[in-house]
């Protein structure tokens, strides 16, 4: 995809280092926008930066680091002049019983899934404003639709994410701000858990489309929002699942009368 839907903008990726973040970033530049890739995971930020080119800088960061974020609104402003876009993709994700998390951990999912992307919002406000608004998309879950058994601290964080983004879409639409979120299923990441029964895609019978997704099925998804053609779209959720949440579960197709 290359028609220049994003040409003479400027995002900001968090978690951009691999999987969903390198998916969104590369569509972004493939579609003539440059954008601030940022990730704790320096060589794998550096290393798709550098394959990108000239439309794209790379910054180590921390998403719950006020200062951080204020450094890569500034990197934007200094390599590219302005700032358009900001897609709050950096997440943190595992499975645990209730009875075994801790206080902590849960923090921890709260600081990063939820906390990071509130700083986010905060953080690029003034140089959206420089230009009359801009679009914040949310990389949030298909566990902030329903709940998981196992995941206690990312759905509950999660479901934060979720609330923040219907508030700040209230909040900052008549300043032209829209804010959506992306809801995505199982993803083929790194944050998919291993398939240890060697079932293959037959792990996901459930799902209608009988499949994981691929980074680029919702990094598609993320740019529509992200871009002009989605323009009177703002406080919309949308599941990237296979048709999961459709349906509790899909049922086997009827035969006969």
């Amino acid at each position: 995809m290359t028609d220049g839907r994003f040409d003479d903008k400027v995002a900001i990726v968090t978690g951009a280092g691999r999987g969903m973040g390198e998916a969104i970033a590369r569509r972004l530049v493939a579609e003539g926008a440059r954008v601030v890739l940022t990730d704790v995971l320096t060589d794998e930020g550096e290393a798709v930066a550098a394959d990108l080119g000239g439309a794209a800088r790379f910054l180590t960061h921390d998403v719950t680091d006020a200062d951080g974020w204020t450094a890569a609104v500034e990197l934007a402003g200094t390599a590219f002049g302005r700032l358009d876009v900001l897609v709050n993709n950096a997440g943190v994700y595992w499975r645990r019983p209730l009875e075994d998390e801790t206080a902590d951990r849960l923090r921890r999912a709260f600081d990063v899934n939820a906390i990071g992307p509130f700083l986010g919002l905060q953080a690029v406000l003034p140089a959206f404003r420089q230009h009359g608004g801009g679009a914040v998309v949310n990389v949030v879950s298909l566990a902030s639709v329903h709940g998981y058994a196992w995941q206690g601290a990312y759905g509950a964080s999660k479901w934060a994410l979720r609330g923040l983004t219907r508030t700040a879409a209230q909040e900052l639409g008549p300043e032209g701000v829209r804010v959506n979120a992306v809801m995505p299923g199982p993803i083929e990441t790194s944050m998919l858990p291993p398939d240890t029964t060697g079932m293959g895609d037959a792990r996901f019978a459930g799902i209608p489309l009988q499949r994981a997704g691929q980074p680029e099925e919702v990094a598609s998804v993320v740019c529509y929002l992200a871009s002009d053609d989605a323009s009177y779209v703002s406080g919309a959720e949308v599941v990237v699942d296979g048709g999961s949440s459709s349906a509790p579960a899909a049922t086997p197709r009827p035969t006969g009368d």
